[in-house]
Parts: structure tokens; sequence; C-alpha cells
């Protein structure tokens, strides 16, 4: 038998559990983030207030107000089963990065106690000295630094054997140069809420504050049978087609386009939208796109910070889920 005899044969043996997703998605909708919802509940009126305040007009909260955020936050986290915590950030890779962290902090001779403070919360100090950095420094620099971001919510991420409380923070050098994509886009966010105030003023709306960019960003990717990836060294070595016959530039495919999903492409799309919601991402529509084993997500607008973090998210839970398919998720939108 040749191997792609044997990848088809490998095919047609998957087999499928079945689950059980008859629950109400406002049931369960967020139910890993710690929400402003989730927040309001786990903190005192008055640090709640200042919270708020700091998000709309900013006006930075006390240390002991960061104490008390961060001890709800442990205290929600691990009543959902988290041990660790871990500054959530975008380097310049493409991908995300994370260092974990325990909660336990040792008070004496084989003691510890779960604590996590503000100071904790508010920064980390992960080794950058491998991050791209533009040329903006030399290797050996190695310092960066994470800053907590409160206008994205943190939130649990589950695997098989626990759970992993993820805090978005900003990277940046000892100097406050931008070392990530997030502070870009939160500066950027800032300098057209200014812009658009002082316009808006001068048309007369003066009770205006505030003026917010939305973004809903669609996420095409391919499916293709791990099988079937396994033989190819172009998806292996780069994710996407580098062999083969050049792709359809007409309506050769427009059969395809929103045409019946497979069965088990549409199992694979329950299960990330399950994961999806319990993260607070508004996964609203599915379909098939215009080539061959090439579909599409597309979320409901949110805020640009929290729409890019949900997307970076996305991705991952996507590449995550289709390897229990048997599937192999390939993000390149056009191969």
């Amino acid at each position: 038998m040749g191997v792609r005899q044997e990848a088809l044969f490998n095919i047609k043996s998957v087999e499928f559990d079945k689950k059980d997703l008859s629950k109400k998605v406002s049931s369960y909708f967020g139910e890993n983030t710690f929400s402003m919802d989730t927040m309001q509940k786990h903190i005192s009126k008055a640090t709640f207030d200042a919270f708020k305040l700091w998000m709309n007009e900013g006006k930075v909260i006390t240390l002991e107000q960061a104490n008390e955020i961060a001890d709800a936050m442990k205290d929600w986290a691990i009543s959902k089963g988290a041990s660790y915590y871990t500054h959530w950030f975008q380097p310049m890779t493409g991908l995300t990065a994370e260092k974990h962290d325990s909660f336990i902090s040792i008070t004496g001779p084989g003691k510890v106690v779960e604590k996590f403070s503000g100071n904790k919360l508010i920064q980390g100090e992960p080794d950058a000295s491998s991050f791209p950095s533009g040329g903006i420094r030399a290797t050996f620099e190695a310092r960066g630094y994470t800053a907590w971001d409160p206008s994205s919510p943190a939130f649990i991420i589950e695997s098989k054997l626990g759970k992993t409380l993820c805090i978005p923070t900003i990277f940046i050098s000892y100097h406050g140069e931008a070392l990530d994509k997030k502070l870009p886009l939160l500066r950027s966010d800032d300098a057209l809420n200014k812009a658009a105030v002082n316009l808006l003023k001068i048309f007369g709306h003066n009770d205006v504050k505030k003026v917010v960019s939305t973004c809903g960003p669609e996420q095409e990717y391919f499916l293709i049978d791990k099988n079937y990836y396994n033989l190819r060294q172009d998806l292996l070595l780069t994710g996407r087609t580098l062999v083969g016959a050049p792709s359809p530039k007409g309506q050769q495919l427009e059969d395809q386009y929103f045409g019946t999903i497979k069965e088990r492409v549409v199992n694979f799309m329950f299960e990330v939208a399950e994961d999806a919601y319990k993260l607070g991402i508004p996964v609203m529509t599915r379909h098939n796109e215009v080539a061959p084993h090439q579909y599409e997500f597309a979320p409901v607008f949110e805020g640009s910070n929290i729409a890019a973090d949900h997307n970076q998210l996305l991705m991952e839970l996507m590449k995550k889920v289709a390897l229990r398919h048997n599937l192999v998720c390939l993000l390149h939108e056009k191969p």
C-alpha cells in the first residue's frame, strides 16, 4: 500500500466522540473571563467605581485597589481550577507569548499559601533577549517588561490536566519602546480618541468624553487531514502550498463558496465556537470559502484592542481543536 493510499485509509478510520452541545450559549458565554460583571461581584463598590473611572477617564487606581483586584482575580481563578497565572503578550513574532508562574508563596519550611499581589498583576519581567526588537537594541540587553492592560479582561485557558489564568499585557523595553503589537494599537487608539473628541467639540458636541474604534476581524483558514499534512513538506515547513498546480484566479470554484459544510468540518466548527464562547469571543458567522478546504469565522465587531486579542485567541483555539479532530488548521488566507 502506498503512502497516499495509507493516508486515505486512515482518514476513513477516524471516529468522533459525541458531545452534548445542547446548552444555550447565553448560559456559559464568557464564563472563563474575569469580565466587568465578574469583577463587580468580587471587589468592593469603591474599588469597582475607581476601576471604571480608570477605564473611562484615565484616573489610575491606587496600589491598595490593585491589590484588592489581584486578590479577587486570584480567588476567582483558583475557584475555576487554575493553579498558575501568566502575563499574556504579543511580541513581534506574529504569535502570542507567556511565562507561567504559580500562585504559591512560601511562608515557612515546607509551607506555602496562594498569594497574588497588585505588583505582580501590574508588572512582570520576562527575559526579552530573544524576542525581535526591530534593531533598537543589542541582544544582550535582555530587559523587557510586561504591564497589565486592564481594558482587556483576564481569561482562563483550559488544558487536559489543568487551567491557567492569562492576563493580557503590553510588552516594553526599559526605556518604554514598544516590543509588541498591542502597545502601538493602544497608542493609536488613544491618539484617535483625542483627535476625534477635539473634532466633535468643534461641532458643538461638548459632552463627548471618549471615542472608541471597533473591529471585527474575519479569520479565513484551511483544514487538512493530518495524515495528508504529514506527507507535504511544504505545509510542514511553511504552512502553505509551495508545489502543485497554480491557484485558480477567476471564479472557477464558485460552487464551493457558501456551499454545504461537510459534517467533519462542522463538528470542528461547533467545538471551536463552544470554546470561543467560554472566552467571550463573539463568533457569529461560519461558512465555506471559495477554495477547497477553505473556511471562515467572522465575529461581531468589538473595541479594536479586545477584537485583536480575541483574534489571537481564536487562531490558537482553532489550531488546538483541529488536532483533536485529526486535522491541521492552516491560517494562511490564500496559500
